[in-house]
């Protein structure tokens, strides 16, 4: 297992350079080795994932260990669907270093046993679990879409159409993947808070219990969800899309993380639910 995620770290560390290099060259391919690398790092992520479920019995997020490589998973994995959808070659310089920042992360960080195996063997944690997962991914990514969007537009309105301008899409394809993005972010993070108050319901009796994770991963829904509504009836685009996708994955990432260790619930310190 050790020897996998070092190899899966190794392809994600060439695929950065490669992308970082294909970044200041503009080299054909650069940019092919890099996605070929980073192709090749999923599959050897999706075996160490896969692994991880077999020898625990269960999705390996009850610790953060476990939570940080299958969040790196979906990064990757939801990045190399956009590529093919949108192909934003440039997008990689953003996505490959945070997979491989999130992998390195989960190889300094200790596992450690479920304390209850029974608890993640439920369809609805299952379900939630990847929904939330892929969500975050996919809104991950449209932080990204939305930084190179505010460089590009910066880049226009200076007029000196230098280093950004000549290596990064039209602001309107930009906006399109974002939104894409968003959209579908939202669909699964509305799907995972739904799961999850399902499955609260079984196993706690009640569907709300007003958990610090829970009030604010209904906090950074609505801030998507109020994204969505103003882009969808006043024609929110362009820059105001971008910076509220920073935003809010801003908020996902204290959701994530900064709620599991500064706040107490019982959703616990490690668990990326």
């Amino acid at each position: 297992m050790q020897i996998l995620l070092l190899t899966t770290i190794a392809a994600y560390l060439l695929s950065t350079a490669g992308y970082l290099a294909f970044l200041f060259l503009q080299r054909k391919p650069l940019r092919q080795a890099a996605l070929a690398l980073l192709g090749l790092g999923f599959v050897g992520h999706t075996v160490l994932l896969v692994a991880g479920v077999f020898a625990s019995g269960h999705l390996p997020v009850h610790h953060l260990h476990g939570t940080l490589v299958v969040a790196g998973w979906a990064v990757t994995g939801v990045f190399l669907v956009i590529y093919g959808r949108y192909r934003l070659q440039v997008l990689g310089v953003y996505a490959a270093p945070l997979a491989l920042v999130i992998l390195i992360a989960a190889s300094l960080t200790p596992s450690a046993p479920a304390a209850d195996k029974t608890l993640f063997n439920s369809f609805w944690l299952i379900s939630h679990i990847a929904a939330v997962f892929l969500g975050d991914a996919a809104l991950a990514l449209a932080c990204g879409i939305g930084i190179l969007y505010l460089l590009q537009e910066n880049a226009i309105k200076s007029k000196r159409h230098g280093f950004f301008f000549r290596r990064l899409p039209s602001l309107d394809r930009l906006d399109a993947a974002g939104y894409a993005c968003i959209a579908s972010g939202f669909a699964l993070l509305t799907s995972g808070l739904i799961t999850g108050f399902v499955y609260a319901h079984a196993v706690w009796g009640r569907f709300w219990s007003a958990d610090p994770k829970e009030i604010w991963s209904v906090i950074t829904w609505l801030i998507y969800a109020a994204l969505l509504h103003q882009r969808l009836t006043v024609g929110w685009r362009g820059r105001r899309s971008a910076v509220m996708a920073i935003v809010g994955f801003a908020l996902i990432l204290f959701t994530f993380l900064g709620v599991n260790f500064l706040l107490k619930g019982h959703h616990g310190v490690f668990t990326g639910q």
